[in-house]
Formats: structure tokens, sequence, C-alpha cells
């Protein structure tokens, strides 16, 4: 933040708010990380690491928000300022739900090791994950470096995203048509599938808050999306 204000404490607060922000996404990245290798490891010991960890993104989402509310009960912050505290704010709730999004794949990559999983034919949810961790990566780099080019391009790949989930779904559906067996592990495949289909849909939030945040407007509410699922009936 390159603004400077005639009195310093605020700045110290709007710095003190930034921080917070930012240990928050790094946290929620750290965590979904680890969800998605923890899918491929299934090491039940780091898996229980980062469903305990969600208490930790609760925690700094108050602090965040409580930091963020006393600045505008305090200070009374206007244009710019006011843009950056309730982009803070919103963000901030962004990050907590992606973290509760990795504690979910985390109980049900819990519950595949129960079920003896192994891969199905065509779904490579791992690569999903990954691609969804670049744009996580991406868009704390937008917000920090207030990046809107970044952030946009952060947001038009969410259709990458929705085509892989689409294509999972279909071949999961497929498996579990063929061999009733696999229905348990299908149903819990489709629910991890889902969840980061969503924590990508989060970032793409994240992203048009960067560029309002940038730009004071939003971006087009008409946004690429791919995900096809809601419409399929499976033959």
């Amino acid at each position: 933040m390159e603004n400077t204000h005639i009195h310093s404490s605020f700045d110290n607060d709007l710095n003190k708010l930034n921080d917070n922000l930012l240990k928050l996404g790094n946290t929620a990245l750290e965590q979904f990380d680890n969800c998605i290798n923890n899918f491929g490891t299934q090491n039940l010991q780091e898996i229980e690491k980062v469903v305990g960890g969600d208490t930790i993104l609760d925690d700094l989402d108050d602090r965040v928000q409580k930091l963020g509310f006393e600045i505008i009960a305090l200070r009374a912050p206007q244009a710019a300022d006011l843009r950056r505290v309730i982009v803070a704010l919103k963000i901030a709730t962004i990050f907590e739900r992606i973290g509760d999004y990795s504690r979910n794949i985390s109980n049900r990559t819990k519950l595949l090791i129960e079920l003896n999983y192994s891969d199905l034919p065509g779904v490579n949810i791992g690569k999903m994950g990954q691609k969804t961790l670049n744009m996580m990566e991406d868009v704390i780099e937008s917000y920090i470096n207030e990046d809107d080019k970044l952030a946009v391009k952060v947001r038009n790949s969410d259709v990458k995203i929705d085509k892989m989930h689409t294509q999972y779904y279909l071949e999961i559906v497929a498996s579990m048509q063929r061999n009733k067996k696999l229905a348990p592990t299908g149903a819990h495949l489709l629910f991890i599938a889902k969840n980061i289909e969503r924590v990508a849909d989060y970032v793409t939030d994240i992203a048009e808050q960067v560029y309002f945040l940038v730009n004071g407007k939003v971006l087009s509410d008409v946004r690429p999306k791919a995900d096809e699922t809601s419409l399929i009936i499976p033959e």
C-alpha cells in the first residue's frame, strides 16, 4: 500500500489488516495443497492435520473481521481506503470457506481409505486439484501486486476446472453403472470433485474482488462457465 495518511496509526491499522489477510490466504493455500496431496498419498496422520487445522483459519478470519470493523468504526475510511477494507473482509470470508472445503475433502479421503479406494479409469481428481491450487497461488499474487490483469486471467481459467469436473462426473458415474460395487467409492469421489470445483469458484470470486479493489468497478456478470453436471442425465 503506497498511500500514506496524516495519522500513521491509520496506515498501521491497514497494514495489520493486510498482513492478517495474507496470513489467512497463505494458510488456506497450504491447507488446500495438503488435502490434495493427502488424497494421493492417503496418509491418515497428515489428513488429520488438515481436519484439525481448520480452526486456525476460523481464528484468522475472526481476526480480520474484527480488525476491519474496528477500522470502519474508528477511522471512518473513505473511497479507496473503504474499498480496501471491504474487499479484505469479503476475501477473508472466502478463504475461510476454502478451508472448510479442504476439511471436507480430507474427511471424504478418510472414508475412501476405509473403502480401500483405488483409481477409477479416466479419473484424475488430483490433476483438477493441482490446477485449482495454481489458481489460488495466482490470485494471492494478484492481490499482493494489485494486478488486475492476472486477476482476470484467474477468473477466466475457472472454465477449465468446470470442464474437468464435467468430464470426471461422467467417468465416475459410468464406472458406478458398470460396477455397482463401486457406488460408495464413486459417491465420495463425486463429492470431492464437486468440492474442488467449488474451491475454484471461490478463487474466481477473490479474483473479481481484486479487480474491484484496483479499478473501483466490478467485472462483467458474464462469467465463463462450463460445468454441465447439473444438466446431464446419465444414460
